[in-house]
């Protein structure tokens, strides 16, 4: 296959391109001490009420054990808390700290502008497009449980 038709494949369009935005985010949360994974995990508590590591863990589509391992991370961090559910001991709470909403806040402003610079190249409405059109398509695919993708 020439290089023409390997660079014009989706799988290695979108495999460049998630590289460069990961180096991207990556560089622009080093001061905050925090990954892009764990941003991630940030993002979904904000705003929240308190909940448990289960449900957001399948907010952000992944599984049980990546959850503990990234909230034990956080917690040792100051940026979450976790505490039995009243109910239901056997469940843990999670809930953000104001350190953690801080560091939330920061940390979201440095991505967006990584962001920014990831999508210099192309005009807004292309960026904007671009956005729409892979929130189509990863909106398409659900999980059922931790089997294959089916898509909608």
């Amino acid at each position: 296959m020439s290089s023409d038709k390997v660079s014009r494949r989706l799988a290695y369009l979108l495999k460049h391109a998630n590289l460069r935005m990961s180096e991207l985010t990556e560089a622009a949360l080093l001061p905050y001490d925090i990954t892009g994974r764990e941003l991630g995990v940030l993002n979904v508590l904000v705003g929240r009420e308190p909940g448990s590591q289960q449900q957001a863990a399948q907010r952000l589509g992944i599984d049980r054990t990546t959850m503990v391992a990234l909230l034990d991370t956080l917690e040792r961090k100051g940026l979450v808390s976790r505490h039995p559910h009243a109910d239901d001991r056997r469940r843990n709470v999670v809930e953000l700290t104001e350190r953690g909403e801080d560091l939330a806040r920061r940390a979201n402003a440095a991505a967006e502008e990584a962001e920014q610079v990831f999508l210099r190249p192309l005009t807004a409405e292309a960026g904007d497009q671009l956005r729409e059109s892979l929130r189509a398509i990863v909106g398409s695919v659900v999980r059922t449980d931790d089997s294959a993708p089916v898509r909608r």
